[in-house]
């Protein structure tokens, strides 16, 4: 069995910082509402020679208002049913309250290492506190820490590693394509990822923003790694109001940042938005790789043979120069064309890592370029000499020419048009540098 801690817990006691605390990165957004943390979020840390996934978790409740509460409750099982040691978390402020004690019960039946973790213990008094929490009956050893400043942790990861059999893998992750699912809040992204993976990994539900962190989830398809990150719905800064989603937004553009190829996620029926552009024009900025999903296309009336093209030439009007990105219509609940859509990013990550040889380069496009050299300058003319693509994470060409400054604008649209339609990149922004030779 792999190394796998879940953290688990009633609301409020402090999980997501501990968890934050073991992976050494702020990754799992943190409040003092309760209820911040919703689906299941991965991390990866290390102690002394053993590597580990950790899962944070929200918080196990029962008979709240909170109408994602039996959402939240099935994800702290999965979490469970995965971890090889459950990390079940108290708060020492508080004491113990009949939600430990019937959450103690729910852990007790996994029948798996339990380490009772009294967190806040942020002194002796609130150590000695912790000893109620023996009265729980599910482990022999309590563990007060403080995850927010630290103490404590490093006996509590002793006893943790003490119960992997292996060493771990360092991070599984590492080097496998990321692709990031992006939009405007309710798009149906969670609903994508859910129906792509065949399990409930980030809950849906019909209010908007639902999704707060961005959620990693591990994908094979025809053979190839993938991690699809769920992230939360980005909306304009006049329209968020409380802090939970104004760092939602953040991870979500963290998440852009850590990507190979970023899915657009559009609601068919409200068009594409002025925000929609912005994340398209963020992920350009970045050099990821780029396409547009619309999806609830069975919710589109009256369509006739050419409504897909007519919405398609709609959007390509909106984002002017950016054509080369794909479009593609589907429906996630219908299941219609997103097995396609995943084909799609995974065709766009290849174009991304696409590598032109030197002589290839040279053979095909200085032909073009001899057939529409550069205009003249100040009747001085251009001469291009001959190009190569650069080592670089997006594709990038030089072109090596007697005079680069000379060189507008038009002229290196024209060149990138040329090696659009000459080489695959579809899906891809393009850099084009021109350099004295």
């Amino acid at each position: 069995m792999a190394n796998i801690v879940a953290i688990v817990g009633r609301p409020n006691v402090g999980k997501s910082t501990l968890f934050n605390r073991l992976i050494e990165k702020k990754q799992a957004i943190m409040d003092d509402q309760p209820g911040v943390t919703r689906d299941r979020h991965y991390g990866f840390g290390h102690w002394t020679d053993k590597y580990f996934t950790v899962i944070d978790t929200g918080g196990y409740v029962t008979g709240s208002a909170d109408q994602f509460e039996g959402e939240i409750r099935k994800q702290v099982k999965t979490a469970m049913e995965e971890a090889s040691v459950i990390v079940f978390m108290v708060d020492s402020h508080v004491g113990m309250t009949d939600l430990d004690k019937e959450f103690a019960n729910v852990v007790r039946e996994t029948n798996k290492p339990v380490v009772v973790v009294a967190n806040k213990a942020d002194n002796l008094e609130y150590q000695m506190m912790a000893n109620e929490f023996y009265a729980l009956g599910i482990t022999d050893e309590i563990f007060p820490i403080s995850a927010n400043s630290g103490s404590g942790t490093g006996d509590l990861l002793d006893h943790i590693i003490s119960h992997f059999e292996e060493q771990g893998d360092e991070n599984p992750h590492e080097g496998i394509p990321r692709i990031a699912i992006l939009g405007r809040p309710n798009a149906g992204k969670s609903s994508f990822l859910n129906t792509i993976t065949g399990n409930v990994r980030s809950i849906v539900n019909e209010e908007a923003g639902t999704t707060r962190d961005a959620v990693d989830t591990h994908y094979k398809m025809y053979g190839q790694n993938f991690i699809l990150t769920d992230t939360a719905g980005i909306r304009r800064k006049s329209r968020v109001k409380e802090n939970i989603e104004f760092y939602s937004v953040m991870r979500s553009i963290q998440a852009l940042q850590d990507s190979d190829v970023c899915v657009v996620m559009v609601d068919a029926t409200r068009g594409l938005e002025s925000q929609d552009v912005n994340i398209i024009s963020l992920a350009v900025k970045y050099g990821k790789g780029v396409m547009i999903m619309i999806n609830k296309w069975d919710l589109v009336q009256d369509k006739s043979s050419n409504t897909a093209k007519e919405y398609a030439d709609r959007i390509y009007e909106r984002i002017g120069d950016l054509r080369y990105i794909p479009i593609i219509f589907t429906s996630v609940t219908e299941k219609q064309r997103i097995f396609q859509a995943m084909e799609l990013a995974v065709k766009i990550f290849e174009n991304k890592n696409r590598k032109i040889p030197t002589s290839k380069i040279n053979d095909i496009l200085l032909k073009e370029i001899e057939k529409t050299p550069p205009p003249a300058t100040k009747g001085k003319y251009i001469k291009i000499k001959y190009i190569t693509q650069l080592p670089s994470k997006t594709p990038s060409f030089a072109f090596f020419c007697n005079l680069p400054q000379y060189i507008k604008a038009p002229y290196q649209r024209f060149l990138e048009n040329r090696i659009r339609e000459k080489f695959e990149f579809t899906g891809v922004p393009l850099k084009i540098f021109f350099r004295k030779k």
